[in-house]
């Protein structure tokens, strides 16, 4: 595995919490660990806290080549969402008692995040103001309906289906068309969330090297990671590196990395109270290549679109760092629901790599079937919440316990394949150019052609199951 160097640009988030604590030292010399983790975002660091939980004498450190938080979790738009979206997904791949028990798990974690938070002081603005699955044009209408049909026989509603002036008036536009709310969601600041993960760690024990970049690991036992001035030896090894996952060999066919592109408006407080918008809701449209916004504390707004750029081959380039070109379509697409903001200076923009797997759902097992190497990637753009319960899964697993989470279902499920590059690369771009075309014509309330329309409807799944 070969990790590229990191670039110095940095979301507003992580502009937000610098200097909060100094950097860890890089790896140097030869290190011996029970638990290596590579990986020092959410998923790395719940799943050291987990580790230290269940066995606190267990040394764990975890190696990262950035900062902490300086991946997805310092990048995202801060989301903490369920995986109710996915349930028609999860109750394929486990059925459906266990996918609402799992689903249940992901309301659960979003509790747990504003526990934490309240427990350990930190300051990562966690409001749970529900999260808005919207229409925006004529086609995405109804787009929610076979999640909620699926809740509706399996017994659980957690969702509320709004009367289109609700959404309207919620969302602070009338191109919201119509609705459903999904009350139990949160929004935070990320990068103060992983920034308090990882002070939590530390307090506990762990031991973390930050500008640590694994070039490679052994797949023998112990495991013999190595960085450019330093070497571990670890008896078990967690790969928790999100997108930079695809460049292990064992997993990169089962890995698309696209972008996500974010820009933020400048602080507008009393004009969102104007417009109407809840300042503690989340919002996503149904598009493919979705939309999702929402407000900051002081009053920006923050808003993303997921899957303009692709990978090959899994690397991830500068351009995943920050596109100007992007990010002036995220902007267009700001100002076509917000048509009063067009004024509104944006003060930030930057990008981040999403490890899409073929079902949209993260994917959790024994590297090669090695029981002493575990992995849990593909999350698919929804890892917030969720990520608590992979940090439970991974401890579980590197800790070899079979209890409820060293033996969820969620386990060495069937992974499925993208293909292999470069019919990879150059058919993601042509299924990416349908979808624009689709939906550059829906949100025109038009229709693409017959053939558009076909090769627009391989694009794997997303973050919600749509109709």
């Amino acid at each position: 595995m070969s990790l590229p160097t990191p670039s110095p640009h940095r979301s507003l988030w992580l502009e937000q919490v610098a200097g909060d604590a100094p950097d860890a030292p890089p790896l140097t010399g030869d290190v011996r660990a029970d638990v290596a983790i590579v990986g020092g975002g959410y998923v790395g660091l719940w799943t050291a806290l987990r580790i230290k939980e269940l066995e606190p004498a267990c040394d764990v450190i975890v190696l990262e080549q950035d900062i902490c938080g300086g991946g997805a979790s310092g990048r995202n738009g801060g989301f903490v969402l369920t995986w109710w979206p996915k349930l028609s997904t999860l109750a394929a791949l486990v059925g459906d008692a266990v996918a609402v028990r799992l689903c249940q798990a992901s309301e659960d974690a979003i509790t747990e995040i504003g526990a934490f938070c309240k427990t350990h002081q930190i300051d990562a603005d966690f409001r749970q103001g529900g999260w808005l699955w919207s229409a925006t044009s004529r086609a995405q209408l109804g787009a929610w309906d076979a999640v909620v049909r699926i809740c509706d026989r399996a017994g659980v509603h957690p969702y509320a289906v709004l009367d289109p002036r609700e959404v309207a008036a919620r969302s602070g536009s009338a191109v919201h068309l119509a609705g459903v709310l999904e009350t139990r969601a949160a929004i935070v600041q990320p990068a103060a969330l992983v920034r308090g993960l990882r002070r939590v760690a530390l307090e506990r024990g762990v031991r973390i090297f930050e500008h640590t970049q694994v070039r490679r690991f052994t797949r023998g036992r112990p495991v013999r990671l190595t960085a450019d001035r330093g070497t571990v030896r670890a008896e078990r090894l967690v790969i928790a590196t999100n997108a930079w996952a695809a460049s292990v060999r064992e997993l990169w066919m089962s890995l698309a990395v696209i972008s996500s592109d974010l820009v933020a408006t400048a602080p507008i407080p009393e004009q969102l109270d104007r417009l109407g918008w809840h300042r503690d809701l989340s919002i996503t449209d149904s598009q493919a290549m979705v939309d999702y916004y929402r407000v900051s504390r002081e009053g920006r707004v923050v808003f993303g679109k997921g899957g303009w750029s692709i990978a090959f081959g899994g690397r991830i380039r500068a351009a995943f760092d920050r596109s100007a070109a992007r990010a002036a379509e995220v902007t267009a697409d700001l100002h076509r629901y917000y048509p009063a903001l067009k004024t509104v200076p944006i003060t930030h923009d930057w990008s981040g790599p999403i490890d899409r797997s073929p079902m949209g759902f993260p994917l959790f097992g024994h590297l090669g079937g090695r029981q002493h190497i575990v992995y849990g990637v593909g999350w698919s753009g929804n890892g917030v919440g969720p990520s608590v319960i992979g940090g439970r899964i991974l401890a579980s697993l590197a800790l070899g316990r079979r209890d409820e989470w060293g033996s969820t279902p969620l386990i060495n499920l069937p992974q499925g394949h993208f293909p292999p590059e470069p019919v990879r690369f150059l058919g993601a771009h042509l299924v990416r150019a349908a979808v624009v075309r689709r939906e550059r014509a829906e949100n025109a309330n038009g229709r693409a052609s017959w053939l558009v329309r076909r090769i627009a409807a391989l694009a794997p799944a997303g973050l919600e199951d749509k109709e």
